[in-house]
């Protein structure tokens, strides 16, 4: 009982002096901790299932447990094979070769980050930190996968943006189905630049100049066209105007024409009755005239036309002689005698 009781207490005693000396164990604001146990003392050996949060302090018996913190914010792979930028200053580019057999050169941003909840899988399975995580995991992963998704392209699309974005999305895909069991999430695939071989790529811009020629004057022929068409749209509206006043004119021409036509069948209506009337007035006069006493008539107007007038004969070559004129036979021919003697006296008439 008394060795029992011994070992006890050594082993409290042991316990307070670890207890006195444990040390501080932080997270930054962006990680997550991961707490390993290295003996079976104070609980089972091994990488605790616990994600300790963000920004949070914690103390720990030295040599006993081991700490390892996983950032959790977006971190970034870039592999380019200009020296001055990516990841490592010598060609890091990805190379391979195009559907079409050309031979290219790809330079990639990868953006990624650790799913939080993984990460004591992450310490135990994968990595012990980001570096190693990068390096081991995330470079190796994306050096392969992204060459056969995008050599699937031809060698013109990579002129395209949106047959590149299109593959970016598929890359995403692909990484995010191998790189899931190891607690890495990818974000977003990028291409920030490609290039071809020289003589290759100095026969594509020939190419894609003289396409763009073809295209300029494809241009300026549908803007003539364009201009043409609208110039006979105009005359198009110009002939209609002129057509539609002189149409107006026309019908006002006709109008004013009716008109007239109307004024001067009125007109000749009018004089055709009175025509009519005077006809009608002289045919009466006639059955006058025709009638008994119509010669007395006669007589007398012949009489008041020559009342007061001198009449002279004049002799005319061969057909006439003054000496054998009865002027008396002349003028009772005509009535005048008559008629004077019928006619009422010059002062009677006044």
């Amino acid at each position: 009982m008394k060795h029992a009781h011994a070992l006890r207490l050594i082993a409290a005693a042991v316990l307070v002096a670890c207890l006195a000396g444990c040390v501080p164990r932080s997270t930054g604001p962006t990680e997550v901790g991961v707490r390993t146990r290295k003996f079976p003392l104070m609980g089972p050996k091994g990488v605790e299932n616990r994600v300790y949060p963000p920004g949070s302090t914690y103390f720990f018996v030295p040599f006993f447990n081991d700490w390892n913190t996983f950032d959790t914010r977006l971190n970034t792979l870039e592999m380019s094979g200009v020296n001055t930028k990516g990841d490592r200053r010598w060609g890091d580019d990805l190379l391979f070769k195009t559907v079409d057999g050309n031979d290219i050169s790809l330079d990639i941003i990868v953006s990624w980050r650790i799913d939080p909840e993984k990460a004591p899988m992450i310490l135990q399975e994968v990595a012990t930190n980001m570096d190693e995580l990068k390096e081991n995991i995330i470079r190796a992963v994306t050096r392969s996968k992204p060459r056969d998704v995008f050599g699937e392209l031809k060698t013109e699309d990579f002129y395209l943006a949106e047959k590149r974005s299109g593959k970016a999305h598929e890359v995403v895909k692909v990484l995010n189905e191998i790189l899931s069991p190891y607690g890495v999430v990818v974000e977003n695939v990028g291409t920030s630049d490609y290039r071809f071989n020289p003589d290759y790529q100095a026969a594509i811009e020939q190419r894609k100049v003289a396409e763009q020629r073809v295209e300029k004057a494809r241009s300026t022929k549908m803007a003539t066209e364009e201009e043409y068409r609208a110039k006979v749209e105009e005359a198009k509206g110009d002939v209609a105007r002129m057509r539609a006043e002189a149409d107006g004119a026309y019908k006002q021409a006709v109008i004013k024409a009716d008109a007239q036509y109307k004024q001067m069948e009125r007109q000749a209506e009018a004089i055709l009755a009175e025509g009519r009337a005077e006809a009608e007035a002289i045919r009466k006069m006639n059955e006058a005239l025709n009638g008994p006493g119509g010669e007395a008539v006669v007589k007398l107007a012949v009489a008041k036309a020559l009342a007061g007038k001198r009449v002279a004969l004049v002799p005319m070559a061969g057909g006439f002689d003054v000496r054998s004129t009865n002027i008396n036979a002349l003028l009772e021919l005509y009535g005048i005698k008559a008629a004077a003697q019928q006619a009422p006296p010059a002062s009677a008439q006044k």
